[in-house]
Order: C-alpha cells, then structure tokens, then sequence
C-alpha cells in the first residue's frame, strides 16, 4: 500500500471525556491500521497547543499578497515588511505546508456557541493568506484531491427539521469554507453526532435514546471512511 498522510486536529477544550476526541481518535487508529507502517499520522491539539490568533501584521501581509494574485510561498515571504509581518509568516507558512502535504484531514470539532471552537477558527485564519492554496500558475486548487473529515459534535440536536436548525453555523461554516479552498465536494465527508449532552442536562434527558443512536451511528460512518480513504 502506497505512503499516506493524515493531518488530525482536535479542537475540544475538554482534554478527558470529550466525545469529538474519542470519534477522530477511532478514525486515526483504524486509518493508521488499514495503512500500515509506511503511513504518516500528525496530531494536532488546537487546544492544548494553540495556534496564535492572527494580527494585524498578518492582515497587511494578506492585503499585499492578494494585490499580486497567487504567489509561490517563497514570494510571499520576500513580501513580508518588517519583523512582525516575518513572525507571522513564519507561523503560518509550516501550517499551510503541512496541510497542503495532507492526503486526508481530520477534524475534530465540537460545537461551541452554534459555531466551531476558537482553536478551530485561529487554525483556520492561519492557514488561509489569500491564494496559498492555489497553483500560481493555473490557478487550480491544490486540495482538490484531498480529503477531509470532519466530526461535527453537538450537545443539542441541529438536524434538518429541528427546532434549532437555523442555528447550526457550524457545518455550513465548514462547508463553506472548504469550497472556498478548493476541496472537491465529493472529497468533503461531514459525520455528526448529536444530543452528547443528553445524559446530563435535565431538558434533554428524555432524548438518550436517540442520542445513542447517533454516536453509534457516527462511529459506523467513520469506519466506513476510514477503511477507504
């Protein structure tokens, strides 16, 4: 079997017990069995080690870069003024590497307030400088090809036809935004699990059943992808 790489990011504040944890956990090591030895597994924990917030050197160097249009990464850093705009280029540059390296990406995110972690969206302003992923001489994506895996984990449920539905910002932000990067839909595979919370919070108590269901059912999915991805 041919060499793989598989980028894992957690992004749970909750370092034991956190469902989101325990899903991608189960992906990686079935991932990593199917793949053998020869395959490549980098953990990421946006949480424990966090990815700093981007600034203002940063906005001046993504503002300069896309009044040039898509550049090679070397041409991005020649641009960078100054030792701040150079420190956040220095940030930024192994986490877009490591990604673009990425065969598949695996993403742990739990949600937080309708929407995904702040260690999730630090990682994702980080890793976005305009046209990084983008050849800068076709245009075309560089992560057409790769794919991601993303563990959507609620404690409620947000699923078509729910009560709150209209809150869930969590998985159309990372729909979204993977498209804008040029991740090919079909290689974007979203597996939630929903009412996690349902054992102890009194108001969803009566949902356990179905709670069971969905974990049970997002573990099968997970399987399932990893045996083929």
């Amino acid at each position: 079997m041919t060499s793989a790489t598989l980028l894992h990011l957690d992004s749970s504040i909750s370092p034991s017990g956190s469902v989101s944890r325990a899903l991608t956990a189960r992906f990686a090591d079935a991932w990593r069995a199917r793949h053998g030895a020869a395959a490549r597994h980098r953990h990421r924990d946006l949480a424990a080690d966090p990815v700093p917030a981007v600034g203002a050197p940063f906005d001046a160097l993504g503002r300069r870069t896309e009044r040039k249009g898509t550049l090679p990464l070397d041409d991005i850093g020649r641009l960078a003024e100054g030792p701040e705009e150079q420190r956040e280029w220095a940030l930024s540059r192994p986490l877009i590497e490591e990604l673009r390296a990425a065969d598949v990406l695996l993403i742990g995110s739990p949600m937080y307030n309708y929407t995904v972690s702040t260690g999730l969206k630090a990682w994702i302003d980080r890793v976005t400088l305009p046209g990084v992923h983008h050849d800068p001489e076709s245009g075309e994506p560089l992560l057409r090809d790769t794919r991601v895996v993303v563990v959507a984990v609620r404690g409620g449920s947000y699923a078509p036809g729910t009560p709150r539905a209209h809150c869930d910002f969590q998985v159309p932000y990372l729909r979204a935004y993977f498209d804008r990067i040029g991740v090919a839909a079909e290689h974007l595979h979203v597996v939630t699990a929903e009412l996690t919370r349902a054992a102890d919070v009194p108001a969803l108590n009566a949902l356990q059943p179905l709670a069971v269901e969905s974990l049970a059912a997002a573990g099968a999915a997970l399987d399932d992808l990893a045996a083929t991805l």
